[in-house]
C-alpha cells in the first residue's frame, strides 16, 4: 500500500530504477545517493568552467559536446514544450541545452538532458541529474543529489536538497524541498515548505492506518503522489505522505502520516 506504485505512475519516468518493487516508497531516498553516483556524468570538458565561479558566458550543450555561444542564435520559448531553440549558422540543433551566463556550478558531475534551460543566477551543486526539457530558473539552488525528471520546473528562490522530482513536477516559486519526492504533475504553490527534520532526536516515523512505521530515516520530508497540489505558504510536516490527487490548502500545515487519494487538507 505504501510502495512507489501506490503514489506514482512510473511508466514514463526515465529514472524509475531509483524505486524498489514492493518496498516502502521512501526507500528510494535511502538509495538516492548511490543511484545518482552510478548514473551521473560530467559536463563536457571546458577550461572556462571553474567550480564555484559564475559562468562568464553561456554554455551550450549539444550531443554531449559544448558549442561556442558566439556562433549560435538562441530563441527562448516554453522549455517544457521544446520551445528552447538553438541555431548554429542557421541550422536548428534539436535538443540543444543552454546554461546561461551567471550560473554557478559547484563541481562538474552534473548531467543535463536535452532541451534543458538553466537561467542566470541559479546555483547547482554536484551531483545532480536534470532530465529533458526541464527548467532551472533564476535564483534556484540545487544542493546536491537532486534527481529531476522531464519537463520539470525548479523555480525562483526554490531550494532542492536530496530529492526526486518525477516528470512535469513544478516547484515554481519560493519553495523548499528537503529529502522529498514529488510525483507526476505535482504543483507546489508559492512558498510551500517541506520540513524534513524532527525537533526531537530519532528517525522520522509515519502514522498509517496500519500503525506507526519507522522509516529508518533521520531526515525525511514528504512524498506527494501524482497530481497533488499545494496552496501558497503551505507546509508539510516531516513524514507526510499524500496519495494521488490530494490537495493541501493555502496557509495550511499537513500533519505527518498517510493521507489517502483525493484528500483535502484544510
Amino acid at each position: 500500500m505504501y510502495s512507489a506504485h501506490s503514489f506514482f505512475d512510473l511508466a514514463e519516468f526515465p529514472h524509475a530504477g531509483v524505486f524498489f518493487e514492493n518496498e516502502y516508497v521512501w526507500t528510494a531516498l535511502g538509495f538516492l545517493k548511490e543511484f545518482i553516483d552510478d548514473n551521473v556524468k560530467e559536463l563536457p570538458a571546458d577550461n572556462s568552467i571553474a567550480s564555484g565561479v559564475p559562468l562568464i558566458g553561456p554554455l551550450i550543450i549539444y550531443e554531449d559536446n559544448q558549442l561556442p555561444a558566439r556562433e549560435c542564435e538562441i530563441v527562448y520559448g516554453d522549455t517544457a514544450k521544446g520551445g528552447l531553440r538553438v541555431y548554429n549558422k542557421g541550422e536548428l540543433l534539436v535538443g540543444a541545452s543552454l546554461i546561461m551566463a551567471g550560473v554557478t556550478l559547484l563541481g562538474k558531475r552534473i548531467k543535463v538532458g536535452r532541451g534543458v534551460l538553466v537561467e542566470s543566477g541559479s546555483l547547482i551543486k554536484e551531483p545532480a541529474i536534470i532530465s529533458d526539457y526541464s527548467e532551472i530558473r533564476q535564483g534556484a539552488y540545487l544542493r546536491g543529489y537532486c534527481l529531476v525528471g522531464k519537463r520539470c520546473v525548479v523555480g525562483h528562490t526554490t531550494e532542492v536538497k536530496h530529492s526526486i522530482l518525477l516528470n512535469d513536477a513544478k516547484a515554481g516559486h519560493f519553495a523548499y524541498l528537503g529529502d522529498s519526492i514529488l510525483g507526476d504533475d505535482v504543483n507546489l504553490g508559492a512558498g510551500t515548505k517541506m520540513a524534513n527534520l524532527r525537533f526531537l532526536p530519532g528517525n522520522v516515523n509515519v502514522k498509517t492506518p496500519d500503525g506507526m512505521i519507522d522509516t529508518g530515516l533521520r531526515k525525511f520530508g514528504a512524498v506527494l503522489g501524482d497530481y497533488v497540489q499545494t496552496g501558497c505558504n503551505s507546509v508539510t510536516s516531516p513524514g507526510t505522505l499524500m496519495a494521488p490527487a490530494g490537495i493541501l490548502m493555502p496557509n495550511t500545515t499537513a500533519p505527518s502520516g498517510y493521507h489517502p487519494p483525493d484528500s483535502v487538507i484544510r
